[in-house]
């Protein structure tokens, strides 16, 4: 029998020769392309005594006061900016994009949309600068302030790319039971359209998190702001093991973003498509019943003095054989 597939067949011997040999030879070459960056780190002195700063940093300063500013005051600032942050934009975002989808007056629809636009096109940073400088916020408010402004332009465009999705069969059921435009949007489309774009929504909050890092031009002390003021006291040749902690920091909470976000997907995804746990036996005329085959139809015939199931209910003995 043929060991061929629908979409493809099986790979030969030369096919699967070929296949060793190109993976031996991507392995070989990542080796050595590994081998000579940290050769070439070691000749620069990567790995000398600097990195005694995280275990046993000079003047007279502890390893406890090193990782304290990094995890308490760093990362804590970074996550308080972004636990604000990212439930306004959220919620502020799909307000936005429920009045795109043009159920409301025209002018109102037509201002939401330049307001979309003109935000997204804005940089994160200059809007930290706006109300940092022009409204003389302080610094974690001005923070939170360009978060905010330009991840809800970002996440009303995402909302409504979901929402232009959904079959149009979702609209008109919701306006054929009585609900009006606005309420058919928010109570029945806007759910399905962030269950879909759900991970399109986890990765803008990754890059909120990420944006945070711009606070310390406004001098919020976030975590990179902290690896700022390390190596600034302990000097720049311990520059590199703080940067390295604070990349793997960063890391380690976008995955576990992303994680969450996974299972937040899958549990979202079964509760949506869930099955009634024993189906339904469909007969010729219509479910089974449990007493047997038409047994409820023989009874309502009988009641009701059917031809047929009525004279024999009645135990007519005249018709027996």
């Amino acid at each position: 029998m043929s060991n061929a597939s629908v979409l493809y067949d099986a790979p030969g011997p030369r096919a699967k020769r070929l296949d060793r040999i190109l993976n031996w030879v991507f392995s070989l070459v990542f080796v050595a392309i590994a081998g000579l960056a940290i050769l070439s780190a070691y000749n620069k002195g990567i790995f000398d005594d600097r990195w005694t700063v995280l275990w046993d940093p000079p003047k007279g300063q502890t390893a406890a006061d090193v990782w304290h500013s990094l995890l308490v005051r760093g990362l804590g600032a970074t996550l308080i900016a972004a636990a604000i942050a990212a439930p306004i934009a959220l919620v502020l975002g799909g307000m936005l994009a429920v009045v795109r989808r043009g159920i409301l007056l025209k002018p109102v629809t037509r201002s939401a949309t330049v307001l979309t636009e003109f935000f997204r096109g804005l940089p994160v940073l200059l809007l930290m600068f706006l109300a940092k400088l022009v409204f003389g916020w302080s610094p974690l408010w001005s923070v939170v302030f360009g978060l905010v402004v330009y991840n809800v332009a970002v996440v009303a465009e995402i909302l409504r790319a979901g929402l232009a999705a959904l079959p149009k069969g979702q609209r008109e059921a919701g306006l054929s039971i009585g609900l009006s435009a606005m309420r058919t949007t928010i109570v029945i489309e806007l759910p399905q359209a962030v269950r879909i774009m759900l991970p399109a929504l986890i990765s803008q909050i990754v890059v909120l998190l990420k944006d945070t890092s711009l606070g310390f031009i406004v001098s919020y002390e976030e975590l990179l702001r902290t690896i700022k003021l390390n190596r600034d006291y302990f000097g720049d040749q311990y520059l590199l093991p703080l940067f390295l902690v604070g990349a793997t920091i960063y890391i380690l909470i976008n995955l576990s973003v992303s994680r969450l976000a996974t299972l937040l997907e899958r549990r979202l995804r079964e509760r949506g498509s869930g099955q009634p746990k024993t189906p339904i036996e469909i007969g010729p005329t219509g479910p089974i019943p449990q007493s047997g085959i038409g047994g409820p139809a023989r009874e309502e015939g009988a009641r009701a003095g059917d031809p047929l199931f009525g004279h024999r209910a009645r135990g007519g003995g005249e018709n027996r054989p």
